[in-house]
């Protein structure tokens, strides 16, 4: 099996990292859940929810940037998930040099092919394009993410999706935990 990953809050668990920042800019009186939820949906959709200034979305900008590859974690399980599939690619619009600071860090490099970043000029999901170059050049089989934005490009070019940890988002697949892939898929 042939697998495209989104990067951060699927393979990743930064998004309590990127909560804390967010929440460092805005003030403590603004609730963490919230500043998650919003960040689930879409960064540029938390800078507008939030009326973030140019000014706040650059300090967050810095504060990312300081972010140590320890500050993240690889969700549990998906190492397995990973030596399982025969091919794994990565599609994110994180940059190149950060996707692989972190997963470098904590050892999991070795199982990608090929990755998409937005540093090679790929349209923002929900476009089509990064996906189509990589199942034109990959045969990707199923692809797993977080959000609708990430399945939504899948889905319209004809590969099977699994939402992790978002029943809300329309896939073929659902998972809460990588321990329940094998259930799904063998």
């Amino acid at each position: 099996m042939n697998i495209l990953w989104d990067f951060d809050g699927t393979l990743i668990n930064t998004y309590p990292a990127y909560t804390a920042i967010v929440q460092r800019v805005l003030g403590n009186e603004v609730d963490k859940e919230e500043i998650y939820n919003q960040l689930k949906i879409s960064y540029p959709h938390t800078i507008e929810f939030y009326g973030l200034t140019e000014k706040q979305v650059q300090e967050i900008d810095l504060l990312k940037a300081d972010m140590k590859p320890a500050d993240v974690i690889p969700f549990a399980g998906v190492e397995e998930v990973l030596r399982f599939a025969k091919k794994n690619v990565i599609m994110t619009h994180k940059d190149r040099k950060g996707v692989e600071d972190i997963l470098g860090f904590h050892r999991l490099d070795h199982y990608f092919a090929d990755m998409v970043t937005i540093d090679d000029g790929y349209p923002r999901k929900p476009h089509t394009a990064a996906y189509e170059y990589l199942h034109t050049k990959h045969k990707i089989d199923l692809a797993i993410g977080d959000r609708a934005l990430d399945l939504i490009p899948a889905k319209k070019i004809g590969i099977q999706t699994c939402s992790f940890q978002n029943k809300g988002a329309e896939a073929d697949y659902h998972l809460n935990a990588y321990s329940d892939f094998f259930k799904l898929f063998k």
